[in-house]
């Protein structure tokens, strides 16, 4: 059985409620919230997740400074990457603005999966920037199951 972690951060809810769908489809998950756990051991880990929120093209901190932190030992296990956020058109172009080259060769799978835009729970520069970026205004879930399968499916398969 492949002991896996899934290593996120969030602001707003949507990346976590993504680590959480994807762990309901593993044997063995551990979720780790990268904002306010220690730094987990990797040890103990056969695959890797790590998952960050997208604002205006941008990966969290925490999820980039994990990676580069980690950057020995996660090319040593299976990796996955995930994104969330309301723009799925520019993937490749995120990924390569927020991970070196280096683990994106590794990373069996990277995934751009969805978000969700919730308006009260932004403040109103956010809402104005999400209206002008992408003409949302109102509530938005675009967490996208069948994505989560296959990036589950694809670290299972690789």
């Amino acid at each position: 059985m492949m002991r896996t972690l899934i290593a996120y951060t969030t602001k707003y809810g949507a990346t976590e409620e993504i680590a959480r769908r994807i762990a309901e489809r593993l044997e063995d998950a551990t979720l780790h919230d990268l904002r306010t756990d220690s730094a987990p051991d990797l040890a103990g880990f056969d695959c890797v997740i790590v998952g960050s929120p997208l604002y205006a093209g941008t990966a969290r901190k925490e999820a980039t400074g994990f990676v580069t932190d980690n950057l020995a030992m996660l090319k040593d296990k299976r990796l996955g990457l995930f994104f969330a956020g309301m723009d799925a058109d520019k993937q490749a172009e995120f990924l390569a603005n927020n991970y070196p080259p280096e683990v994106l060769d590794h990373a069996i799978t990277a995934e751009h999966i969805g978000g969700i835009f919730d308006p009260k729970k932004t403040n109103v520069a956010e809402r104005l920037i999400m209206k002008a970026a992408a003409g949302k205004s109102d509530y938005q879930d675009t967490i996208d199951d069948e994505r989560i399968t296959a990036f589950v499916d694809a670290l299972n398969a690789g």
